[in-house]
């Protein structure tokens, strides 16, 4: 049992975060899957927790909808985000049900354009710094002295705007006189939405044998803030895209499912998983106004992953595939079809993979 639950444990604890996988803004949520790591009986006392994650992807292949614009990398007009990011999460453990999680990323990003910089010359925009903080409470809805096949964990917090939601860099080709002018870089590498969000998370794990085991994640932020006041100059493209002057702060969420493998003798503290994973933005939020710029979509990949177990340290490594990308149809792009009879379609870059590697440690 001891050897399940650490396969149910790991295969949650690969600290399953999701990420804008290029244009679609989809931001750090530091899910603390880390937790199911204490069903362990050595582990269900009071402690100390502290997980390190790190991101990385580059995106470069444009959608509109599900289809690709393989013309963009022909004719070398591709948008490519480079983004890394390293999550830092200091867990508090309160007796064997009740956990308490604290998350702050540090982002590193650079996108490379045409079309921002006057569509004569291919220039870079950066950011770096914080992004937004987490703090999120989790409970295990069944007892984990009795539920030991099976369980549930619920998890409900807060995520505040401490990213800079408004960072600048120098653009080139569109201030006066086609000179360099200062201007707010891309939603996809802004370090923080701007809006104060509500956490809701759903994870559990079922045992399917001795080795085996299934796993589950479903995260969710409402995001009920309509615009956050920085603006995008999408105006500027098109008169038809003044709806879009200011950003939006959208929801987002993510859904994975899988199974794990856990090993004996020689490979003792190894895990291997092998999952699907969903994540997105959606078109309109759930709660507050939709109005501002976005780019809605999702993505779905395969999600293959390992770990192993060294005493208080917890090595692990994930590497989601993308097998479908879909940018959707946004709210402005449906009142400019309304508006004009055109159909009207805008399209997003997303990356091919992520790597994302870390460890948890147990003080």
């Amino acid at each position: 049992m001891k050897k399940f639950l650490l396969s149910a444990a790991v295969c949650l604890a690969f600290y399953s975060q999701a990420y804008s996988q290029g244009c679609v803004a989809i931001r750090s949520n530091g899910m603390m899957s880390c937790s199911m790591e204490h069903l362990g009986e050595e582990s269900v006392s009071k402690g100390w927790q502290l997980n390190v994650a790190h991101r990385y992807f580059k995106s470069f292949r444009h959608f509109k909808g599900d289809e690709e614009q393989k013309e963009r990398l022909e004719q070398n007009t591709e948008v490519i985000n480079w983004q890394h990011s390293l999550d830092l999460t200091l867990i508090r453990q309160f007796g064997d049900r009740w956990t308490l999680a604290v998350g702050l990323p540090l982002l590193s990003n650079k996108r490379s354009s045409l079309y921002e910089h006057g569509r004569t010359e291919r220039h870079n925009s950066n950011s770096a710094g914080i992004g937004d903080v987490r703090i999120t409470g989790y409970r295990w809805l069944l007892d984990p002295q009795k539920a030991t096949k099976g369980n549930l964990q619920l998890g409900l917090g807060m995520k505040l705007p401490t990213g800079n939601y408004n960072y600048k860099d120098t653009f080139y080709n569109v201030g006066p006189d086609r000179g360099e002018e200062v201007r707010p870089v891309d939603q996809s590498i802004q370090l923080g939405d701007g809006g104060v969000g509500a956490i809701t998370e759903l994870n559990g794990f079922y045992a399917l044998g001795s080795h085996f085991s299934a796993y589950g994640n479903v995260y969710y932020l409402f995001n009920p803030r309509g615009e956050n006041g920085t603006r995008t100059f999408r105006e500027t493209l098109s008169p038809l895209r003044a709806n879009e002057a200011i950003t939006s702060v959208p929801d987002q969420y993510m859904v994975r499912l899988g199974v794990s493998r856990s090993f004996s003798g020689k490979l003792q503290g190894v895990v291997a998983s092998l999952g699907a994973r969903m994540e997105g933005v959606p078109v309109e939020d759930v709660f507050g106004s939709s109005k501002g710029f976005r780019r809605p979509g999702y993505v779905q990949s395969v999600e293959p992953g390992l770990s192993y177990q060294m005493n208080k340290f917890n090595f692990f490594a994930t590497v989601p595939v993308a097998f479908k990308r879909d940018r959707l149809q946004s709210v402005t792009d449906k009142e400019v079809t309304a508006q004009t009879g055109n159909y009207t379609h805008g399209d997003a870059a997303f990356s091919d993979y992520a790597l994302n590697t870390g460890f948890s440690l147990k003080l």
